[in-house]
């Protein structure tokens, strides 16, 4: 059994941010589970520009309002609390964060090791065979 709070993960490495977002890693590569779990902040006015190549991300907002388009088809989705989201064909996409901070639960597959941060494509590097 597994048991994590957020309140433990806050202020470590496992709490990575950049600007407008932070995320708090709440499950990560260690623990073997094949995916990671996070507690995401989008703070209100940001808009995020995001692409994951190397991984499958699904998200459930519990907090805020925001908007997730789809580049390649410009489509535009409102995202409020319960709403679900996932980046399935490793969709580019941007996410705004409109009323209030965004907060999100997101699953990603692979699971990350726990300091990845964007990168200049809005991307997370491929997940390494020896990864720790």
């Amino acid at each position: 059994m597994i048991v994590t709070t957020l309140e433990s993960v806050i202020g470590t490495p496992d709490h990575v941010s950049g600007q407008g977002w932070q995320s708090r890693r709440l499950l990560l590569h260690r623990h073997g589970l094949g995916y990671s779990f996070h507690d995401t902040i989008i703070e209100e006015g940001t808009e995020q520009h995001l692409q994951y190549k190397n991984h499958i991300e699904a998200n459930y907002c519990i907090e805020g309002e925001g908007e997730v388009v789809d580049v390649a088809t410009g489509a535009t989705y409102p995202v409020t609390p319960g709403t679900v989201y996932v980046l399935d064909k490793h969709d580019a996409h941007i996410l705004r964060a409109l009323r209030g901070r965004l907060r999100l639960l997101c699953i990603f597959a692979p699971a990350l090791i726990g300091h990845e941060s964007h990168d200049a494509d809005g991307s997370y590097a491929p997940p390494s065979d020896s990864a720790t």
